[in-house]
């Protein structure tokens, strides 16, 4: 997972400036920081409406269904939580939450901050993501901040695809595209199902855990950026490797990985509301909901 370790944060501080307009890698900061790179902005992708949070990166997301007087929703990484990491098989509903996060405009600018009412719901079981429902809807950022939010794509990625990922926490968007993907991807206790592998040229880092990735073709999400195998090793923490069928494993260092959203939309409704019962939800539901 992409974020950051303490004792990297006071490099990694003082190395920021210089990483403005590179790529950056994919994981959480240690309460500050995250990591992959190799940039190249597009003139479709820009960081309007991606967010800096203590630790990772993240954005303000609406589904393809999404009114603008539903309350806002943020996306990150269920790794990027405050406190402690989900467990294999845990999945976080409606948790009250505080948590802050920086706006910022197409340019990187810091715009304001929007706060969380609550954690809508985060995992770490066959996907890495979290959703905040924030205190603010779609049309009053947009009226305060002139901020649309980035639309959740419904298609599953196609192989090829160019991509960027914008990482609100470094302020730098990395572009590379989807080499393929792993049908299953398992880094120490956690599995993920059917994750996107970026080419090698975005080199993620701690803190650019949560970044939206974004096709360049449509300007929508289709998947968040979750980590890379950092040094090598097989299937510990991060360094995921890949697992087929027989249970053999693959590891690629140096790459970077993210999960697909676009199953995602079909398990919010009317308001934005969660509905892990709609037709179509493959999300992972808490132990105690499941049928």
């Amino acid at each position: 997972m992409n974020r950051p370790l303490v004792g990297t944060l006071a490099t990694a501080a003082l190395g920021a400036a210089t990483l403005l307009g590179t790529v950056g890698t994919a994981h959480a900061a240690p309460q500050d920081a995250d990591r992959h790179p190799t940039q190249q902005k597009t003139k479709a992708v820009d960081f309007a409406g991606s967010v800096a949070l203590s630790n990772c990166s993240g954005s303000v997301v609406r589904m393809p269904g999404s009114k603008a007087d539903d309350p806002a929703l943020v996306m990150s990484n269920g790794h990027c939580l405050e406190g402690d990491m989900p467990g294999a098989g845990e999945v976080v509903v409606d948790k009250p939450s505080s948590r802050s996060f920086t706006l910022l405009d197409k340019s990187a600018g810091k715009l304001g901050t929007i706060k969380a009412t609550k954690v809508a719901y985060a995992t770490m079981t066959d996907t890495d993501v979290s959703f905040y429902e924030t205190g603010s809807t779609y049309a009053e950022i947009e009226k305060k901040y002139k901020i649309k939010p980035l639309e959740l794509a419904t298609e599953h990625p196609a192989k090829d695809a160019k991509i960027s990922i914008v990482s609100g926490y470094w302020k730098k968007i990395y572009s590379c595209g989807i080499d393929g993907f792993a049908p299953t991807l398992k880094e120490g206790e956690w599995t993920w199902k059917d994750s996107v592998r970026y080419t090698p040229e975005c080199q993620i880092i701690g803190g650019t855990s949560g970044s939206p990735v974004v096709d360049t073709a449509t300007g929508k999400v289709t998947a968040i950026n979750n980590t890379s195998n950092e040094s090598g090793e097989e299937c510990t923490l991060n360094n995921p490797c890949e697992v087929d069928e027989n249970g053999k494993a693959t590891v690629h260092k140096g790459i970077g990985y993210a999960q697909e959203t676009y199953q995602i939309p079909k398990c919010f409704g009317d308001g934005n509301k969660l509905d892990l019962n709609a037709e179509g939800c493959v999300l992972p539901k808490p132990k105690a909901a499941r049928r």
